[in-house]
């Protein structure tokens, strides 16, 4: 058991060297009855109880936060819980609110989303955001993502991974209005599995508590150009013109069905990365079945097809079997793509 104040609160941890816990599991063993196994206690499956959700709602109403971390089974566990000092205490999360933007330097900045329930992320995150210049939205209850984004129009999201009874995942899938947007994860938890699964969701990027001002509005600025578009995507012969949603190949100019055209900016926006068939599942046509992906490869087809791109041998499109497709940076291109362009 140890202790230490920090700047404007306490952190207290409890250590032991027991069973352990899944890395699976450590995004919702707050929740209720859940056992170890990754079963539902309810159903007899494994140990259970309320002690941890209880003791969540506890921290939580003083304004605190509680994480668990364990390197796997039979590795012992740590339990990390942070409490606002008396001078400094945060207040409950408040209802959403909308934020004063306040004009940087470049001139406003887009509106940014904040979800999480945690008083000392959300006072951190406001203060750096406004301070930058960003508009900013916030709110302490999963439940309303939908209607601010409808009402407030964000041009980003700042998502934390786990609240209680549904986790930042989840509202991935439940929340189609968080299709459009990118999202960074915010999150206690920097497991490899988690950041993993973070992305295999779509998420845009992910941040690990604790960051500093600087990483975040860092990454936020990094999403947000690499979601703009300004600047037109060029990639050997293939040029997309985003603001006037123009493809070329070479001279050859490329019609495109307006679908066609943003599965192909979708996946040129995020070049580099794997776009699961869910995420594009749920950007292209707003569903949340994930189970059909027929779809998305019928599009990629069509796509290809109109790019001269071979599925056997691509320059552009590359398929990442059992997940999605990724679009390649321009300095992957191929050699053999490079030297048909030399003189």
């Amino acid at each position: 058991v140890e202790a230490a104040r920090e700047s404007g609160y306490v952190a207290g941890g409890v250590c032991d060297e027991g069973r352990g816990i899944p890395p699976a599991m450590l995004g919702l063993l707050f929740r209720k009855h859940v056992a170890l196994d990754g079963g539902r206690a309810a159903e007899g499956m494994g140990p259970s109880g309320l002690g941890l959700t209880i003791c969540k709602g506890l921290v939580e109403a003083h304004g605190g936060r509680i994480r668990a971390e364990s390197p796997g089974l039979g590795h012992g566990a740590r339990f990390t819980f942070t409490l606002p000092v008396a001078e400094g205490a945060a207040a409950p999360a408040q209802p959403a609110r909308r934020l004063a933007r306040v004009s940087g330097e470049a001139g406003e900045r887009p509106p940014v989303l904040v979800v999480d329930d945690d008083p000392q992320t959300l006072r951190l995150v406001r203060r750096a955001l406004s301070g930058a210049g960003y508009g900013v939205i916030e709110t302490g209850e999963p439940e309303q993502v939908a209607e601010l984004i409808r009402a407030e129009k964000p041009r980003l999201v700042l998502l934390d991974l786990v609240f209680p009874g549904t986790d930042g995942i989840e509202l991935m899938e439940q929340v189609p209005e968080l299709s459009d947007l990118p999202i960074i994860f915010i999150s206690a938890y920097g497991r490899d599995e988690t950041i993993a699964r973070a992305f295999e969701n779509g998420a845009e990027d992910y941040v690990v508590k604790p960051f500093s001002a600087t990483e975040l509005l860092a990454r936020v600025g990094a999403a947000l150009r690499r979601r703009s578009g300004a600047e037109p995507f060029v990639h050997g012969e293939l040029v997309i013109d985003y603001e006037r949603r123009r493809v070329s190949v070479g001279q050859r100019a490329v019609s495109l069905t307006a679908t066609e055209y943003d599965l192909l900016r979708i996946l040129a926006l995020d070049a580099g990365r794997v776009v699961t068939s869910a995420s594009l599942l749920r950007q292209l046509w707003g569903t949340r079945d994930s189970s059909d992906t027929e779809p998305v490869r019928a599009f990629v087809k069509k796509l290809r097809g109109k790019l001269g791109d071979s599925a056997a041998n691509p320059t552009w499109i590359f398929n990442v079997r059992g997940v999605g497709y990724r679009m390649s940076k321009p300095r992957e291109e191929q050699p053999s793509s490079r030297n048909r362009r030399l003189p």
